[in-house]
Formats: structure tokens, sequence, C-alpha cells
């Protein structure tokens, strides 16, 4: 049951990617996750909730991703160290065409599904900027950095390191989407320009 499930998920994620959600439809979900329609619908009683599901569990697995790639500071890991980590992390696991395909379907269907908009914004931007308010914290009270607000800490520093290369895959293509070698670099330059306005001494 969960195995159909998930074939069917995986089937309308590459259907709605590749056509839209309006380009999309139940017969060809069903021929390519090799189900009838009947067992779609069983799993999914319409087009719109599969839609939905599929954004959600992308965003969300990315997220997830993250999640167990970068631990939260503990110790005395210096936040250059960590901060490095997490943007060069983050800049990997988002920068991928897929995701990018991701976005790009919920902008041009966030009218049809204003939830759309929201679940991308909670499991994407909202869960990086909680992280790192949760880490600002920590290395404010040892000193290391001095903020008014960390939540607007954490989403200037999330917003430093993902603004650029995501703006410009959004909009010029998945061709612009950066090399490994020049995510670093821009991940670097990201820490070097936070710690240097926020960094104690």
């Amino acid at each position: 049951m969960e195995r159909t499930r998930r074939l069917i998920v995986a089937a309308a994620s590459d259907l709605f990617l590749k056509h839209g959600f309006l380009g999309t439809n139940m017969d060809e979900i069903a021929a390519t996750a090799e189900v009838s329609k009947q067992t779609v619908y069983s799993h999914f009683h319409n087009k719109e909730a599969l839609f939905l599901e599929v954004v959600r569990s992308m965003t969300g697995g990315a997220g997830d991703e993250f999640q167990e790639q970068v631990a939260d500071p503990v110790g005395d890991e210096p936040i250059e160290e960590f901060l490095l980590d997490y943007a060069t992390q983050l800049l990997t696991i988002v920068m991928t065409p897929r995701l990018m395909q991701v976005r790009r379907l919920v902008i041009a269907e966030v009218e049809r599904f204003p939830e759309l908009g929201q679940a991308l914004h909670e499991r994407g931007p909202m869960r990086s900027i909680n992280r790192l308010a949760v880490a600002f914290t920590r290395y404010s009270e040892t000193g290391d950095i001095h903020v008014k607000d960390v939540r607007v800490a954490g989403s200037f520093f999330n917003w430093l390191v993902m603004g650029g290369p995501v703006n410009d895959a959004m909009l010029l293509g998945d061709g612009a989407i950066p090399t490994p070698e020049t995510l670093q670099a821009h991940a670097k330059e990201a820490v070097r320009i936070f710690l240097a306005a926020h960094r104690v001494g």
C-alpha cells in the first residue's frame, strides 16, 4: 500500500515538473506509475490533492536531508566553521535542477494553490531561519557575535547565502546553477560578510 503510494507520488512528481499542473492528467500518472486510475484515486481523491502532496514531499524531503546533514553547533565549535558548513550544505542540497523546478512550479501555481507557497516557505526558508536563530542564540550567549534579533540575523544570513544563486537559477534556468566550486566560494564570502558585521572583537 505504502509502496504503491510512493510510486504514484514519484510518477506524479516527474510529470508535474515536466508538464505543469494543467498539462498533467491522472491517466498519465496512472500509466507512468503502472497502476490503475482507480488506484490513484483511492490514494488521492483528485489531482489537486496529489499535486499538493508532490510539492510538500519534495520540499520537505530537501529540508529533512539538510536537517540530517548539518548538526546544530555543540561544544566549542568555532562559529565560522559552523556557518561555512551550514552555508555549503544548504547550497549543495537546494541548488539542484529538480528543486529549482519545484520552486518555479509553485510560483506558477501559487494563485491557484496559495497553500503551496506557504508549504514551500515553511519547509524551506523558515526551517533554515529557525535553526539559525537557535545557533545565533548560542553564539550570542558565548560572546562570539552580537545581534539584536536572532531571527532577523538568521533571515539575513539565509538570504545572503541563498538570494543570488537562487534568483539566477530561477530566472536564467538550470544552466545558471553554479558549480560546486563557485558555491563554495560564495558560501565563504557570505560567512565573511556576516561575521564582519556581527562578530564581537
